[in-house]
């Protein structure tokens, strides 16, 4: 092996010094650049115009087309698939651990593999499978996990040894794995030509496509698209869709009103070979070596082989462009770590001829998934782009679901964890974005264990009490961009441990999280949730409470300092939004919702409410720290501050007033804590925080007060079987399926939106139900712990997927929550899930391939609620926001 790449470096010099070679390569490449006549004038309207002629923007033309929308012009600066789609390795993989994005590349190769037949054109597809490697026991584990995903969606998909590795692919060297992911259904294809079947089905459906057209900005008028301005003329259009990949964040920037795309380009390099002496059969699985850092596959009888470096080369971070992306600069040194990678797996490369080392850009996103969705700024405005290096595994899936929500309003699946709206502006940093990426590219191969976090871009909002806590032993994670203490390191500790502990297994957490939990349950804790998103909507008539009755499920018609927990749901009944309004006077609320609900619910309402100058809303997300006292001694330690009384007789459960706390004036207090315990929310004017703070906890020492972080919070709500919005509920998840009817006033005396749906599931039945499981046979010592997302089993069938899961310190045991569905044994249609139904089951959960038996329960432990509170409190403080 050494001799080999000693070989191969002398290869790589000699060309570095053959100017000829290289003239002759860049010359072949920049044949495509001689410009040409525009033989077709531009329409002077569209329905909708797309920016971006690669796989993402001729998926989406493809799929409007296909929907029955023909009034579509789609632009292309340069000619078609030759950004980076040109350059793609072509590997299309379904092995993705997140739900979305498996079910986007599942239905990409589906749809290439039928595109040469529909449209005539090749496109090179070819189904080789691939084969993911374990060096290590945990990445073996995380395969695992992928794999459960995989077989109960139908995809074929099996964890293999070594020695059939070797039997799949002759060449590879074995010695240091502990076994690998097999997905045979996994494809090869030419990128640049399946781009270029898209655009020849969507041209034949009535599309009209021009090349050699740059869009140099979007017209919007009143929060809405009206044109776009390219230059060859003006479009007037209802819709404009960003596909124009690493410049879609200088073309949503572009404009008087900017639309914020987070996203970076990084340097990615691969190498090309000639034919091997024996050329590599057409059908050799694609390699993925994650923990080598590459991929190969075979390439014309040779090989292709690229991979994520740990010291990525970010590039345009000034916004320079380039019509068409010309091959940038060779750089063998760097790619040297990879170079060496290669010969380690395949040793028997002996006479490797290289032909090529590709440099090309690639997009890349803050938090390593793609964006897709309608700008919260300009109705109308979507994005399509920052693929992250799997724009072809995502193109036909992606593309898919961005013309069903344009035509339709929404996507017929839970995009959520892709939505442009989970970003705000404070992520379009070009310095933010060049760091995050930096990390974010080494970080697609890097093993991710249960709750890791970035370590770029962080400190960017921070609570008044940052550092006081900090200094108290805080560790931090970070929630849109909001710093929030995980948990507590008590003195004596090793940090440097707590800070390193990754793994499936018991975390080195697990003490510091149970006696946080002990605290909140028998004396009282602070939990500081500033992080919280905060509106005040009022009006100078009605208008408030008439607006918000039609937005929201439950009846905010109540007395004043009452507190409602509802739904904020889409016309399916869905929850778009999951919060609590408190009435602060006749004609004014307070909103408090999930930390990333900042923009989405923002836009939301803004979109819904009337455009009335009476009614006025204001984000005081930053003007309120928010405190969070939980546990039975709480009451005390706030009565002795305020010199009120607090027990519920003067302040029942699910109130709201303005007090004093200390020497400070105007402080919100709410009978909440989002966790079942009892207690109380603090709402505390900025400038007030760290006084209310430290007279909190000083007041607090002779009744046993600590600090916790949001660990705990999270064990206490499963426990209790609450449910948050974004993990256990979306946009697809109604009231009904979770239980949750008694947030829900369909007699309030007016329409709301989606009272119609809910109706109809009131009296139909609802087709999955939102349940707790108690795992039985499972070791927290020594078994691998449950996360989130595991298959669920009954009587041996696939019903549904966890969406949380916790160690209850009260039970000893783990708690997952999930949904079951009911489908029909033999025609897997879904039916109406019955309390029987899920009562008469046997459960198990998988976990990574092991499965372990578990209790279904529809209600929560009745021995958990061992507070003398009322029955209807327990019930409406039942929701967590996190």
């Amino acid at each position: 092996a050494a001799r080999m790449f000693l070989r191969l470096l002398s290869d790589i010099q000699w060309r570095a010094a053959h100017p000829k070679w290289r003239r002759m390569t860049s010359s072949q490449r920049s044949t495509s650049t001689t410009a040409e006549p525009h033989p077709v004038s531009l329409p002077a309207q569209a329905q909708v115009v797309i920016c971006g002629g690669g796989i993402m923007g001729t998926s989406v033309a493809y799929h409007l087309s296909k929907m029955g929308w023909k009034d579509i012009v789609l632009l292309e600066q340069g000619r078609l698939a030759a950004g980076t789609t040109r350059f793609c390795a072509g590997i299309v993989s379904t092995a993705r651990p997140m739900s979305i994005e498996l079910k986007m590349a599942h239905y990409s190769n589906k749809l290439y593999q039928q595109l040469e037949q529909e449209t005539g054109v090749q496109t090179g597809y070819m189904k080789t499978g691939s084969i993911s490697l374990a060096q290590t026991q945990d990445r073996l584990i995380s395969l695992k996990r992928i794999a459960s995903s995989l077989n109960v969606m139908g995809i074929p998909c099996e964890i293999i040894s070594p020695k059939k590795v070797l039997q799949l692919h002759p060449l590879i060297n074995i010695h240091d794995l502990v076994g690998a992911m097999y997905v045979p259904e996994d494809a090869l294809v030419s990128s640049a030509n399946v781009s270029l079947a898209l655009a020849t089905a969507a041209s034949r459906n009535g599309v009209q496509i021009h090349e050699r057209t740059t869009v140099s900005h979007v017209t919007i008028q009143k929060g809405r698209v009206t044109g776009v301005e390219t230059d060859r003329g003006r479009i007037q259009c209802e819709y404009f869709v960003n596909c124009a990949g690493q410049w879609a964040y200088e073309l949503g920037h572009s404009g008087e009103e900017p639309v914020h795309i987070p996203l970076h380009a990084c340097e990615h390099f691969y190498l090309l070979t000639h034919p091997l002496k024996e050329p590599l059969s057409s059908s050799l699985p694609t390699i993925v070596d994650p923990d080598g850092r590459i991929y190969i596959r075979n390439w014309q009888g040779g090989i292709l082989s690229g991979g994520f470096e740990k010291n990525p080369k970010p590039l345009f971070t000034e916004g320079r462009n380039q019509l068409e992306i010309q091959n940038l600069q060779e750089d063998w040194d760097h790619f040297g770590p990879l170079l060496g990678a290669l010969l380690r797996r395949m040793p028997g490369l002996e006479a490797l001829q290289i032909m090529q080392l590709v440099n090309c850009p690639e997009s890349f996103t803050p938090d390593m998934r793609c964006i897709m969705g309608e700008s919260p700024t300009a109705r109308g405005y979507f994005v399509l782009a920052g693929m992250n290096s799997a724009g072809i595994s995502y193109g036909g899936g992606a593309g898919k679901y961005l013309a069903e929500w344009i035509v339709n309003g929404y996507p017929s699946e839970n995009v959520w964890p892709l939505d442009l709206k989970r970003f705000g502006a404070l992520q379009s940093s070009r310095t933010f974005l060049r760091h995050r990426v930096m990390e974010v590219m080494p970080l697609m191969c890097d093993l991710k264990v249960p709750r890791w976090d970035f370590q770029t871009g962080r400190q960017l909002r921070t609570s008044p009490l940052y550092d006081r806590l900090d200094a108290q032993g805080a560790r931090w994670m970070e929630k849109h961009g909001f710093e929030r203490v995980k948990y507590f390191v008590p003195p004596g500790n090793d940090l440097l441990d707590l800070d390193h502990s990754k793994t499936f297994y018991k975390p080195d957490w697990f003490d510091i999280v149970g006696s946080e939990v002990k605290c909140c349950k028998e004396a009282v804790c602070v939990i500081d949730m500033s992080s919280f998103t905060k509106f005040e909507i009022s009006s100078t008539g009605d208008e408030a409470l008439e607006s918000l009755q039609y937005l929201f499920s439950n009846d905010l018609d109540v007395p004043v300092g009452h507190v409602v927990h509802t739904g904020m749901l889409n016309e399916n009944g869905g929850y778009e939004n999951d919060c609590s309004i408190a009435r602060l006077s006749k004609r004014s609320f307070f909103m408090i919702s999930p930390t990333d609900q900042q923009v989405h619910c923002w836009t939301w309402l803004k979109n819904h409410l009337p455009n009335d100058s009476n009614l006025v809303m204001e984000d005081v997300t930053w003007k309120y720290t928010a405190l969070n006292l939980i546990g039975p001694r709480a009451v005390d330690v706030l009565s002795e501050l305020s010199y009120a009384p607090m027990t519920a007789e003067h302040f029942p459960s699910l109130f709201c007033k303005e007090m004093s706390v200390g020497y400070a004036n105007g402080i919100r207090v709410m009978s909440i804590t989002h966790t079942g315990e009892p207690g109380f929310v603090l709402y505390i004017p900025m400038e007030y925080a760290l006084h209310v703070y430290n007279e909190v906890m000083n007041m607090g020492q002779k009744y046993g007060i600590r600090n916790a972080g949001y660990y705990a919070l999270r064990s206490l709500r499963i426990e209790k079987f609450f449910a948050f919005w974004g993990q256990d509920l979306d946009a697809f998840t109604t009231p009904m399926e979770c239980g949750r009817e008694f947030q829900v006033k369909l007699d309030k005396g007016m329409q709301f939106l989606g009272q119609e749906a809910l109706w109809e599931q009131k009296q139909n039945g609802v087709y999955k139900r939102f349940t707790m499981f108690i795992l039985e046979d499972h070791d927290t010592d020594t078994d691998l712990w449950p996360w989130w997302g595991e298959p669920i089993f009954r009587n041996g069938r696939y019903v549904g997927k966890t969406t949380s899961s916790a160690y209850s310190y009260t039970l000893e045991r783990h708690v997952c929550l999930g949904f079951v569905h009911h489908y029909d044994e033999e025609t897997g249609e879904e039916l109406v899930v019955t309390t029987d139904f899920i009562n008469q089951g046997e459960y198990e959960i998988d976990i990574a391939g092991q499965r372990f038996h578990a209790k279904a329960k529809l209600y929560p432990f009745s021995s958990l609620f061992t507070q003398r509170r009322r029955k209807d409190e327990v019930e409406l403080s039942g929701y967590q926001r996190e």
